[in-house]
């Protein structure tokens, strides 16, 4: 099979280190250890391709992203002919799958065109998105483009349960809906692993991996830290990650007197992430209450795949992933001492970390691999374009 692998956002950079950036190398990955030819068409592919992604066949998208937002959004409505022309170039393909971005629908109508079964994945509402937290101009152009993309793919591969609702909205694409949640790579995080930056001995590691963004709740991290450091000072806060908040929870931390007590280590490449969750004894995911809550979020499976018990807000997929007390614990979303509480539980019962942590790690080596993601694709792949849209249930 050859597939065509479509990224025209330009806020993705396919072989970055962003969490979109190993939810693209993720799925490529584990298409090509399935045997599938993939051409990758991105807009952002600087860099040289990770490990396992050698044999893809790279082509970059020209977009002009000069001028202000007006002309930046002008810009990639203009590229769809381009693109399209480089499918129509570089083929014949078998199938056309591409990330969902704002101003893209060549590649589904192509693959319409074509008789080709077209698979969107669709990870958030961007036309929300951007006007929420960056800027949107041309919303009607913008709505426009998301409708044709919509109705010209043969599938939509929602992340989340809550993304499948906000789909439906849409004229005509309830029948073409599927579930898709993220997974992981198990052989990333093998048992037994070192930590490759571990804490004094006796001390107590909470760990956070992500973007340092908004919507994650490191205000409530901070508080709960200082709760649970007034508890116990041999506790320590990691974390992995860097974006917009750092200086807001640089100087929150520093305000409550914690700066010493925490490490933040910034940006790291994805293959040092699994020693830096061996590093931990508890990962944390504190959530505010979003309302719709539609992540899949990268960070818990991750975590859960190293063996960690998690603590995290109990909020939309959240909720059904992680169970109280079996796999991990949830806390109401933003309650900071709550979450101090199920910190301080976890540090006064190891044996209470340890069975969580495997249960976790159980749960998500068989029902949430990239493997599965994989499959789930190839399933539809193979689908005519008539029969592809049937409501589908999570993948497993």
């Amino acid at each position: 099979m050859r597939l065509a692998y479509v990224c025209a956002d330009l806020g993705v950079p396919v072989f970055g280190r962003k969490g979109c950036s190993i939810h693209v190398q993720e799925v490529v990955r584990a298409l090509t250890r399935r045997g599938v030819n993939v051409d990758l068409f991105a807009t952002r592919c600087e860099g040289s391709p990770p490990p396992g992604l050698d044999a893809v066949r790279v082509h970059p998208l020209r977009l002009n992203a000069n001028g202000d937002c007006w002309a930046r959004e002008q810009a990639a409505l203009a590229a769809n002919p381009e693109l399209r022309a480089a499918l129509d170039r570089e083929g014949p393909f078998d199938v056309i799958y591409e990330r969902y971005s704002l101003w893209s629908f060549a590649a589904m109508e192509y693959a319409r065109d074509q008789g080709l079964t077209g698979l969107l994945e669709v990870n958030a509402p961007l036309i929300e998105e951007q006007a929420e937290h960056r800027m949107l101009v041309d919303r009607p152009a913008a709505l426009r483009a998301t409708r044709r993309v919509f109705e010209a793919a043969t599938a939509l591969l929602a992340v989340s349960s809550e993304l499948a609702v906000y789909l439906e909205r849409f004229l005509g694409t309830q029948e073409r809906i599927h579930v898709a949640p993220n997974g992981v790579d198990p052989a990333r995080f093998p048992v037994g692993l070192r930590p490759s930056h571990p804490g004094p001995p006796g001390s107590f590691t909470v760990g956070f991996a992500g973007s340092l963004k908004p919507w994650h709740g490191l205000g409530t991290l901070v508080e709960s830290f200082a709760h649970l450091r007034r508890y116990d000072a041999r506790t320590r806060l990691l974390v992995v990650g860097d974006g917009p908040g750092r200086q807001s929870l640089e100087s929150d931390l520093t305000s409550r007197g914690l700066r010493g007590a925490a490490e933040l280590i910034g940006t790291v490449a994805p293959e040092e992430v699994p020693g830096l969750l061996a590093s931990m004894d508890v990962a944390v995911a504190p959530y505010p209450d979003l309302s719709p809550f539609y992540f899949s979020p990268l960070k818990v499976y991750e975590y859960m795949a190293a063996g960690l018990p998690v603590v995290t807000s109990r909020i939309g997929q959240l909720a059904g992933l992680v169970r109280h007390g079996d796999n991990g614990l949830l806390c109401p979303p933003g309650d900071a001492k709550a979450l101090a509480e199920a910190l301080i539980l976890l540090r006064e019962k190891p044996a209470l970390r340890r069975r969580l942590g495997q249960t976790a790690r159980a749960e998500v080596l068989q029902h949430h691999t990239w493997d599965g993601v994989a499959k789930r694709v190839l399933e539809l792949a193979t689908l005519p374009r008539c029969s592809a849209g049937v409501r589908s249930k999570e993948t497993p």
